[in-house]
């Protein structure tokens, strides 16, 4: 993972190059930066701008519109909860505000120790086992606060073959 300002120019450097010949390149870029690096920093944002002729704010803009790019670095492991209509039907407002109580991170936001980042999400096609999650990557359903929690603290694994609840 590159640290320093020089490496992020190189990186930012070397995925417009990968990517330039494409139809409309930036998105690909940044999702190449934020794939090299966990997250798309400041400092790539003036070099992309410069290399595909485009205005930082423009940039600025498509980088803070979409919510699965980061500007900051995320936590080990990333939660996203299912905000959606059948999750919320099954208690995702409550698996959030137990997640966000038992994880000690407010939604939106990494935790301090750099552990845990939580975030809601607006569907994820497993509307059948909500209330859902991505946790690591992976897709969860049937959870509950208490077994949220565990996957985090086993890094995103899931060890139960029926994908239910923790009993």
């Amino acid at each position: 993972m590159a640290t320093g300002l020089q490496d992020v120019a190189e990186v930012a450097r070397a995925a417009v190059a990968a990517h330039r010949d494409q139809r409309g390149p930036l998105l690909p870029v940044l999702h190449a930066v934020q794939e090299e690096l966990g997250y798309i920093p400041a400092e790539a944002v003036p070099v992309i701008a410069a290399e595909l002729n485009l205005s930082r704010a423009d940039v600025h803009g498509v980088l803070t519109f979409y919510s699965d790019l980061r500007t900051e670095p995320a936590g080990r492991v990333v939660v996203q909860v299912c905000r959606a209509e059948a999750c919320q039907a099954v208690g995702a407002q409550d698996l959030l505000d137990g997640a966000s109580a038992r994880l000690g991170v407010p939604v939106g936001t990494t935790r301090a120790d750099g552990e845990v980042t939580l975030e809601e999400v607006f569907c994820l096609g497993n509307c059948a086992l909500g209330p859902s999650a991505l946790v690591g990557g992976r897709l969860v359903g049937r959870l509950d606060a208490g077994r949220l929690a565990a996957l985090v603290g086993q890094g995103g694994r899931d060890d139960r073959a029926d994908g239910g609840p923790a009993r």
